[in-house]
């Protein structure tokens, strides 16, 4: 896999050139949007099936603001669902070996993210035992070693956080299209682990990367796991990602 360095905008290309942006249309809603970020949803979404995009989806992987922000006007605008039947365990098991590679998607995220990493002995360079971190959020430099004690300094977040992805349509996926967003590398990012427990189930209207280099790059992916699996936006997110994508170059 490809190692992700992104610090801004003008890496997202890079990243998400290979990555495959699919999605299908979104389902009509009724009535105006809901402005309460807490209210429940009035009407209930079908289960999406994944689709290939058109060329919007291309405009977006060479990171022009502008097709960002015609992709989030196809997002549903509605209130957060009940949290309702919420558990990690209904995105399947965490970090599976989604891809049959012979690696869970956390070392697999830890391969792309990490440089000079060192692999564990016998695990035929699956098991990230080292490495360093150019931590997109905030900027840093965080020297990552694997142990009880130290795997959590780095961490892997949910772009879109599932909590958030429960909340707004994918309680509705199939089991194994959940499964696939939670390990999907497009919602995937090696971080700073204390920055990420900040962060929590926040969505860009609550949280946005305080290294501000970066948060273009950032709503940009959450617009396009939002796209790719059918979810939709609170009238408040999407004014945020809005706000947002009007200072990126």
């Amino acid at each position: 896999m490809a190692h992700h360095r992104s610090a801004g905008w003008l890496a997202l290309a890079a990243f998400v050139a290979a990555s495959v942006l699919v999605g299908c249309d979104p389902p009509a809603t009724t009535g105006s949007p809901s402005t309460s970020a807490s209210s429940s949803v009035a009407t209930s979404t079908p289960t999406p099936s994944i689709t290939q995009t058109s060329a919007a989806g291309e405009a977006v992987a060479t990171g022009d603001a502008e097709a960002v922000r015609q992709l989030l006007n196809t997002l549903p605008v509605k209130g957060r669902a009940p949290k309702t039947g919420y558990e990690r365990s209904e995105f399947g098991t965490a970090w599976k070996d989604v891809d049959h590679n012979g690696c869970d998607t956390r070392n697999d995220i830890l391969a792309r993210d990490l440089t000079d990493k060192v692999y564990k002995p016998g695990t035929h360079d699956c098991v990230v035992a080292s490495g360093v971190l150019h931590d997109p959020y905030t900027g840093t430099t965080i020297h990552f070693t694997r142990g009880q004690n130290t795997s959590t300094a780095v961490q892997i977040d949910h772009i879109v956080a599932l909590s958030d992805a429960w909340q707004k349509g994918a309680q509705q996926l199939s089991g194994d299209l959940r499964t696939q967003l939670a390990n999907d590398p497009l919602d995937l990012l090696a971080v700073d682990g204390p920055t990420n427990q900040q962060k929590s189930d926040g969505d860009a209207a609550t949280w946005l990367p305080p290294n501000k280099a970066f948060r273009c790059t950032y709503v940009t992916h959450q617009v396009q796991v939002k796209a790719k699996y059918s979810l939709w936006v609170t009238q408040a997110e999407k004014a945020a990602i809005t706000n947002q994508l009007g200072t990126c170059s």
